[in-house]
Parts: C-alpha cells; structure tokens; sequence
C-alpha cells in the first residue's frame, strides 16, 4: 500500500511540472526567418534568408507544419515572411529539412503584386 501511495505522489509531482507551450517558452528556441517558396499539403519550403546562421547549411529548408504551439499558423501563401522556431536539428539534405517544430510565425505576408 506504501508503494502505491508513493507512485501516486510521485505522479502527480511529475505532472505538475509540466508546463504547456507558449510563445514565451518558444521564443528562446533555435529558429530563423525565410520567405515561403512552396506551400504543400503538411509543409512549406522556405528559402532562408542570407543573414541566417542557418543558411551556412542550406539556402532552403522543407518545415513540417505540424507545430508543437497550438496557436502557430498552418496555412501559408507563397511570399510569406516567415519566422520558424524548432528543436535545433536540421537534417542534411537538400533541400535541408526540420521536423521537430513548435512554432511557425508570420513576420509579414507578401506584398500586393507578388504572387500567392
């Protein structure tokens, strides 16, 4: 019964300390900014911007749009500015790749006249 007691309190201690995601918490994750050359079903194709550390790697990144932030956007249009934070691993390919993503912003949608 001394077992169960403990497993139970241990639990609940460990699920307390969960927190959930916010902009706050993912704003100090690796990310970088690009503009959306490509919107597909499940991810977009983002040419990086040159002053991107990430750039060193590859000038474009295929992001998954399955975001860990509830709140981040999932429907882009080609031109997008787009802000990416993730988990800090890019797979070496190319176009380079990120899967692990828990945000996606929208810095600035294109500007009349480029296209959609």
């Amino acid at each position: 019964m001394k077992k169960l007691v403990f497993c139970l309190c241990v639990f609940l201690l460990l699920s307390g300390c969960a927190r959930p995601m916010s902009m706050d918490t993912v704003g100090k994750e690796p990310n970088f900014a690009g503009v959306v050359e490509e919107a597909r079903e499940g991810s977009i194709l983002v040419r990086v911007n040159e002053d991107e550390e990430v750039c060193r790697t590859s000038d474009l990144v295929s992001v998954s749009l399955d975001a860990a932030l509830e709140d981040s956007m999932t429907h882009f249009s080609v031109g997008d500015a787009v802000r990416v934070y993730y988990d800090g691993t890019i797979a070496e390919s190319y176009p380079a790749q990120v899967d692990t993503v828990y945000a996606i912003i929208l810095v600035k949608p294109p500007e009349d006249g480029q296209a959609r």
